[in-house]
C-alpha cells in the first residue's frame, strides 16, 4: 500500500524515474510543487557542506562547521547518551546550514587495522559498532534531519573498493558484518542507509535483493530509502528493482531514460518504481525542507560538546608509578609538532572545515603546569632534523617531565588510501627513543585515528591516546593529563604486539577483484583470542587514575547484574563488559563476545549495581542450512569484567535453544589456526565452489565496465597502457607529498563505469560504450561513436524536462 499514493499517481513515469537520482552532487530532484529536494552533506563527525565547486573527496571549501571526535575516537567512550549528544548537536548544525540528510555514521567494521578509513568507523566488533552507531542516529535525527548509516555492507579497504567482490562465507556477513546495520536500524531508527560500492558474493551491494529488500527491509522492518555511495550505481534499474531508491549523485539523462526503458520493456514493472519512490517521499515529505534557517547555532555550546566527546574517549594506555596525572610543581617539557598543529580529524570527504580548532600551545595556560618551553621535535616530512631533535633533548633534561605530543600525520589516513603499515612515522619514533634516552619521564600524548605498532612503549612511563579528538581534542588532552578529568576510555579495537600478528595480513588489500574473507569470524580479538596471540593491548582495554572491584555477580534469565565500587583515590567512570561464549559448542566460535557493556560514574568509595541485559543477539548464531537466526542448546559462559583479558567475575546459564548442532569438521578453524588454513579449508567454510576469476600481472585483457583504470596496464591497447603508466607515476609522486592528491588516488581505483555516474550526467553510458571500444582496439571507430554520444547527450540533457 501505498503511502503518498495521491501524489505518486500525478507524476508521469519521467518524473518517477528523475526522483531515482539526483538533481546535482548534493541535492535531489525536486518537481514543481509536489516535491522539494533535499540537500544531503557528509557529517560523521562534523558538516562538510560545501560552498563552491562540489566534489566527493573533500578537496574544495565547505562551511564552517564543528568537528566532533571521529568514530574511531567516540567508540572509546561507549558512552550510549554522550553519542546521542554529539549527533543531536551536528543534527542542529545540519538545520541551520539547510541540509536535510548527514552522511553518517560510517559502520563498518575494522577487518583489517591498515585500512585507511578505519578512524571513520568505529570497532572491530559489530555489537559496540551497532551500539554507537544507533546512538549517534538517534541524536541526529531527534532534530528532524536524516541520517544514513553506511557502507552496507562488507566495505573494508580502501584499494578498489569501487571494483571489488566481497567473498564471505553467509554466517560470518550476518554475525560480524550486518549485526551492526541492523542495530543501527532497529534501535536508532535510521531513515536512511547508505549502500556500498563492492560487490557481495558475487551482486553488487546496490542491486543485491537478499540484503536490501529480504534483509533490511522484511527481516529488519527498515521504513526509510537506500542511497548509493557517490557513484556507487551500476545497472540503475536492476538497483530499484531489488531495493535501492536514490543514485547519487545526478545521473543527468542517462538515469531517466534508462528507468523509462525498463519500464517499457518489462525488466522494471511500474509497480516495483512506485513503491521505491513511495519510500523515498515518506521520509523527504517528513524532513526538515522548509524548516531550517530559523535555528541558531551556538557555536561556544557545539564546542563544548566537541570537548566532552573529546574528554570522555581518550584512553590511559599506561601509567607506570602513576606519573599521571601531573602535579602543578612539576617542570614540564612540551615536545612536538602537533603541539602546535594538531592532528585532530582524517583526510577525505569527511573533513571538516572546522569552526574553532585548539592547539595545545594555545590552550596551556588555562592549565595548572610549570612548562619550561616547547620543543617542535620532527616535521610533518618523514625525515630526522638533527638540530629539531637535540633542542627537544635539551628542553627534555631541564624538565622534570617530558610530554610528546606524537602520532599519525595526514598522509597516514585518508580515504582512498589503505596504510601501508602500522608503524607511525620514523622521525618521531626517533624522537621519542631519542628523548628517553635524556634519562627524563617520558609521556606520550598520541593522536591517532587508528592502531599504531609501539617498539618503543617500554622506555616510557605513561602513554595517552587521544585518537582524533576533533577541534576541541587539545583541551581535551590537558584535562586529562593535569587531573581535571579521570580517563574513563576503552579501546574499541585490539593493538597486535606488530602487524605480522594479523590474520591474513600479508593479503591485505586484495589487490585483485576478489576479496576472500578467509579469516572467517576470526576478525580482531575474536582471533588473538582464540588463537591465544599475544597483543599489546587487547579490546576494552583502557586505565584509570583510580580502581573498581566488582562482586556479587547474579544470573537470572533476562541477564547479570553486580556491584561495582570505587575504591581508589578519584572519581571515574567505569565500563562493565559482559562477554558471553560457549567452550563446548560444536560451532566455530570465538572463545567470547561482547554482548553487553554500561559505563557507569562512580565517586570514591562509592558502589553501584549495575545491569547487563541479554537481548535477542545474547545467544544467537546464524545458521547456513536454515539460512536464519538459531539458538544452540547447552550451557554458556558468561564472563564480566574491564576488559577483554582483565575479567572479573565468571558464572554460566543453560539455554534451550532451537537446533542441536552437529560438529563441524573444519579443523583450522575450530582451533583459529588460521595460518593452515587452505583453500578447500575456506571453500568449505564458504559452502560452495570459490567465485574466483584472477587476471595475471602483464596478460592483455579485455577492458570493461567494471575494470579499473589501473587495469589499463594490461589492456590490449598501447595508448591506454601508455595512460595507465603516467597515472602511476603521478600517483607514485603524489604519494611522497605530505598530501597525497585524493582525487588521483579515487581515479585509479575508480572502474569505468564510474565515469559516467559522477559525471553529474555529463557523460552518458553512449559515451562510455564507445571508450571502451577504443580502448580495446576499435580506437577510431569508437572514437566516431564517442563524439556522436557526446552531442546527443549534450543535446539530451539540454530538452530535459521533469
Amino acid at each position: 500500500m501505498l503511502k503518498n499514493k495521491k501524489i505518486i499517481e500525478e507524476l508521469t513515469l519521467v518524473q518517477k524515474a528523475a526522483l531515482t537520482s539526483g538533481q546535482t552532487t548534493w541535492e535531489s530532484f525536486s518537481i514543481a510543487d509536489e516535491v522539494p529536494k533535499i540537500f544531503m552533506s557528509d557529517g560523521p563527525h562534523g558538516l562538510r557542506k560545501q560552498t563552491g565547486a562540489a566534489d566527493h573527496l573533500g578537496l574544495n571549501g565547505s562551511e564552517p562547521a564543528t568537528c566532533f571526535p571521529t568514530a574511531a575516537t567516540l567508540a572509546n567512550s561507549w558512552d550510549e547518551l554522550l553519542l546521542t549528544k554529539v549527533g543531536s548537536a551536528l543534527g542542529n548544525e545540519a538545520r541551520k546550514l539547510d541540509v536535510q540528510m548527514v552522511l553518517g555514521p560510517g559502520l563498518n567494521i575494522k577487518r583489517n587495522p591498515r585500512c585507511g578509513r578505519n578512524f571513520e568507523y568505529f570497532s572491530e566488533d559489530p555489537f559496540l559498532a551497532g551500539k554507537m552507531g544507533a546512538s549517534i542516529i538517534r541524536g541526529i535525527q531527534s532534530t528532524g534531519t536524516i541520517a544514513a548509516p553506511k557502507h552496507f555492507a562488507a566495505n573494508n579497504q580502501e584499494y578498489r573498493r569501487m571494483a571489488s567482490n566481497s567473498i564471505i562465507d553467509e554466517r560470518t556477513f550476518h554475525e560480524l558484518y550486518l549485526t551492526n546495520f541492523e542495530i543501527a536500524v532497529k534501535e536508532g531508527h535510521a531513515k536512511a542507509i547508505m549502500s556500498s560500492y563492492n560487490q557481495v558474493n558475487g551482486t553488487y551491494a546496490n542491486e543485491n535483493k537478499s540484503m536490501l529488500t529480504d534483509v533490511l527491509r522484511k527481516e529488519w522492518g527498515f521504513e526509510g530509502f537506500v542511497v548509493t555511495d557517490w557513484g556507487g550505481d551500476n545497472n540503475h534499474a536492476l538497483a530499484i528493482k531489488n531495493g535501492s531508491n536514490l543514485a547519487m549523485p545526478t545521473l543527468g539523462i542517462s538515469g531517466i531514460k534508462e528507468i523509462v526503458a525498463a519500464v517499457k520493456n518489462g525488466d522494471l514493472s511500474e509497480a516495483d518504481l512506485d513503491q521505491r519512490v513511495d519510500e523515498f517521499l515518506t521520509v523527504v515529505l517528513n524532513s526538515t525542507v522548509g524548516h531550517n534557517q530559523d535555528r541558531v547555532i551556538d557555536w561556544n555550546k557545539e564546542h563544548q560538546i566537541a570537548h566532552e566527546a573529546a574528554t570522555k574517549s581518550i584512553v590511559l594506555l599506561k601509567n607506570k608509578h602513576r606519573i599521571l596525572p601531573l602535579k602543578p610543581k612539576q617542570k614540564v617539557a612540551i615536545i612536538g609538532d602537533f603541539a602546535q598543529k594538531p592532528r585532530y580529524q582524517g583526510s577525505g570527504s569527511s573533513m571538516v572545515n572546522a569552526k574553532q580548532v585548539e592547539t595545545i600551545l594555545d590552550c596551556l595556560p588555562d592549565y595548572d603546569m610549570a612548562v619550561t618551553g616547547f620543543a617542535r621535535g620532527y616535521t610533518r616530512k618523514a625525515r630526522i632534523d638533527s638540530q629539531l631533535v637535540d633542542e627537544a633533548m635539551k628542553l627534555a633534561k631541564k624538565s622534570d617531565i617530558a610530554v610528546i605530543f606524537a602520532g599519525l600525520d595526514e598522509v597516514s589516513e585518508t580515504e582512498a588510501r589503505d596504510r601501508p603499515d602500522l608503524k607511525m612515522p620514523f622521525n618521531q619514533v626517533d624522537l621519542i627513543n631519542k628523548v628517553v634516552q635524556s634519562g627524563t619521564p617520558v609521556i606520550v600524548a598520541l593522536s591517532t585515528g587508528s592502531v599504531v605498532e609501539m617498539p618503543w612503549l617500554d622506555g616510557v612511563q605513561a602513554v595517552v591516546n587521544g585518537y582524533l579528538g576533533g577541534e576541541a581534542g587539545a583541551s581535551a588532552m590537558l584535562e586529562v593529563l593535569t587531573g581535571g578529568y579521570n580517563p574513563s576510555g576503552k579501546l574499541a579495537e585490539s593493538y597486535p604486539l606488530t602487524y605480522a600478528e594479523v590474520p591474513f595480513g600479508e593479503d591485505f588489500p586484495t589487490t585483485g577483484r576478489n576479496v576472500l574473507y578467509k579469516e572467517g569470524p576470526f576478525v580482531g580479538y575474536r582471533y588473538y583470542e582464540k588463537a591465544e596471540k599475544k597483543v599489546l593491548f587487547p579490546f576494552g582495554f583502557g586505565l584509570s587514575y583510580t580502581e573498581f572491584t566488582y562482586r556479587n555477580l547474579e544470573v537470572d534469565a533476562d541477564g547479570v547484574s553486580v556491584i561495582v565500587k570505587n575504591t581508589g583515590a578519584y572519581d571515574g567512570a567505569e565500563v562493565v563488559q559482559l562477554y558471553v561464549g560457549m567452550p563446548d559448542s560444536n560451532l566455530i566460535r570465538p572463545v567470547k563476545e561482547l554482548k553487553a557493556f554500561a559505563k557507569v560514574q562512580l565517586a570514591v568509595g562509592e558502589q553501584k549495581k549495575v545491569q547487563l541485559k541479554f537481548d535477542d543477539k545474547t545467544f544467537r548464531f546464524f545458521d547456513r542450512e536454515s539460512h536464519r537466526w538459531e539458538i544452540e542448546s547447552g550451557t554458556y559462559e558468561l564472563s564480566v569484567g574491564s576488559n577483554l583479558m582483565d575479567i572479573r567475575l565468571h558464572s554460566q546459564i543453560i539455554r534451550s535453544g532451537t537446533m542441536t548442532v552437529p560438529n563441524v569438521q573444519l579443523k583450522p578453524y575450530q582451533k583459529a589456526d588460521l595460518k593452515a588454513v587452505t583453500m578447500a579449508d575456506f571453500a568449505a567454510l564458504y559452502g560452495g565452489k570459490l567465485p574466483i576469476v584472477s587476471h595475471q600481472i602483464g596478460h592483455r585483457i579485455e577492458i570493461e565496465r567494471n575494470s579499473t583504470m589501473a587495469e589499463l596496464s594490461q589492456s590490449k591497447n598501447w595508448v591506454a597502457r601508455l595512460v595507465a603508466h603516467y597515472l602511476r607515476i603521478a600517483l607514485q609522486r603524489s604519494q611522497k607529498k605530505d598530501q597525497p592528491d585524493l582525487n588521483l588516488l579515487f581515479i585509479y581505483n575508480m572502474p569505468f563505469r564510474a565515469i559516467g555516474k559522477m559525471s553529474n550526467g555529463q557523460f552518458s553510458d553512449e559515451m562510455l560504450t564507445a571508450l571502451l571500444r577504443m580502448i580495446n582496439g576499435h580506437f577510431f571507430g569508437g572514437l566516431t561513436k564517442l563524439i556522436q554520444a557526446y552531442f546527443d547527450n549534450r543535446r539530451e540533457n539540454r530538452q530535459l524536462k521533469v
